[in-house]
């Protein structure tokens, strides 16, 4: 769609404050959750390990990531950096490798550190040679359909959240989450594709808005009548702030920072540890930077704009690892560019990196502020499946709008596309002990190296 606000263009301070929060509700939930999956993995949980991360702390870490991003890109680049899930495996294996939780919080830092490292290293050898070898070794043929199970992998996610509340939800009775979602995306639809002005331009805000109202209608009258499958939305998350009485407490927290933690497991730090630490974050890093390209490719077809040459590759995988070390030493999740986020640019037509940066600015704001996380928290599953219908299947559809000027009569394009669909959408994926690939970087490795191997057919033809 044709962007109403390009990177540079700044909106009026309210509207700009609502486009954040647009923003900010798109990553969240996502961003939130990635400590919570630590803190209930059930390999540490039978070893007896909690790790207790904070997902307020995690918070702060995007958004001082995103800043820290915007910095190193030259403010060019609508960008939010959120919780990485590719490094669950990872952080993981930092708290089973610790004696204690403090060294696993230390080791969380230091894994880190030594990822951000590999984007360092690979910025700093595309700075001296240029991006034209990531041109070539991923032309549109091999990064559209990337981009496509991008969105396409995470398909089964929202589909799956459709039959989830925040409460108990009989499995087999999901026919009211399922409603509460469905009308959330046509809510969005129809306020993206008809809204007027501000309403078009914050689709994702209303959709959430009514899909949250509804669903405390159908709470109240499942309480009411006693029908469980229409109990929706848990209000724990509420109830505990006022557990112990209304206070300064109550509506301000400090968030436990990782670092905080951590300077207890200095003293039981071991080169093996280190070791052990490295063999599960390193080879990640570069999992993940092949992510970062293709992210970043699909940002720029929205834009109309290649951030791979301006600001540049260099830069954006500067700001995306430092950001990403920031991030684990507030919040303990190395950051990544969020797709959730891409899709809000896509479909909202806001590209402003005063959006972007006042998103991040909240971020921070926010996580001191319990009842807002407590709120975030209590959005039922369904009305965030419903909004990542939308955006999921924005960035889905962006790669496959990559493909427009591909010659799909060729063979050799036919063959590399093909395989990315199906090694992605089939979920193919490689385990080396504690690393893990994923499908994505699995469909795109194999996908450079059909295009490697078929490369020859130019000469031929």
């Amino acid at each position: 769609m044709k962007l109403v606000y390009g990177i540079h263009d700044k909106p009026k301070f309210g509207a700009n404050i609502v486009f954040a929060i647009q923003q900010l509700l798109a990553i969240m939930t996502a961003t939130l959750v990635v400590p919570v999956i630590i803190n209930t993995n059930k390999d540490l949980n039978a070893m007896g390990i909690f790790a207790g991360m904070d997902s307020a702390a995690a918070l702060f870490g995007a958004g001082i990531g995103t800043i820290i991003y915007g910095l190193f890109t030259k403010f060019k680049s609508p960008v939010f950096l959120g919780s990485s899930f590719a490094f669950i495996g990872s952080m993981a294996a930092a708290f089973a490798g610790a004696a204690t939780v403090q060294l696993g919080y230390l080791g969380l830092i230091i894994g880190a550190i030594l990822a951000g490292l590999v984007y360092v290293v690979i910025a700093l050898i595309v700075k001296f040679v240029g991006v034209n070898w990531i041109n070539k070794l991923m032309p549109a043929v091999v990064i559209g359909p990337t981009v496509a199970i991008i969105g396409l992998s995470l398909a089964g996610n929202a589909v799956g959240d459709l039959a989830k509340g925040t409460g108990s939800v009989p499995a087999a009775n999901p026919y009211f989450s399922t409603l509460v979602g469905v009308v959330t995306l046509i809510v969005v639809a129809l306020c993206a594709t008809f809204g007027k002005k501000t309403v078009k331009m914050i689709p994702f805000i209303i959709g959430i808005l009514a899909g949250y109202a509804l669903s405390v209608v159908l709470t109240l009258i499942g309480s009411a009548a006693g029908i469980e499958a229409m109990k929706i939305i848990n209000f724990d998350a509420f109830k505990g702030l006022v557990a112990d009485g209304v206070n300064l407490n109550t509506f301000f927290t400090l968030p436990e920072f990782t670092f905080l933690t951590a300077l207890g497991g200095f003293k039981e730090i071991s080169g093996s540890y280190i070791a052990s630490i490295a063999v599960a974050y390193v080879p990640v890093a570069f999992v993940v930077f092949a992510e970062h390209v293709a992210d970043h490719k699909n940002i720029s077809s929205i834009i109309e704009k290649d951030l791979l040459e301006e600001p540049g590759l260099s830069r954006t995988l500067l700001g995306d690892g430092v950001g990403s070390m920031a991030g684990a030493i507030f919040g303990g999740c190395p950051n990544t560019t969020y797709g959730e986020s891409v899709g809000c640019v896509a479909i909202s037509g806001n590209a402003s990196v005063y959006t972007i940066q006042t998103a991040a600015v909240l971020a921070i704001l926010i996580s001191f502020l319990a009842p807002f996380v407590a709120f975030v928290n209590t959005i039922p599953s369904c009305v965030m499946g419903g909004v990542c219908m939308a955006l999921y299947g924005f960035i889905a559809v962006s790669g496959l709008k990559m493909l427009q000027p591909v010659d799909l009569n060729q063979n050799r394009n036919l063959f590399v596309a093909s395989t990315i669909l199906i090694a992605g959408i089939g979920g193919l994926t490689l385990s080396f002990g504690k690393v893990t690939i994923t499908s994505i970087a699995c469909a795109l490795i194999l996908g450079i190296i059909v295009n490697v191997v078929l490369s020859k057919a130019d000469k031929q033809q």
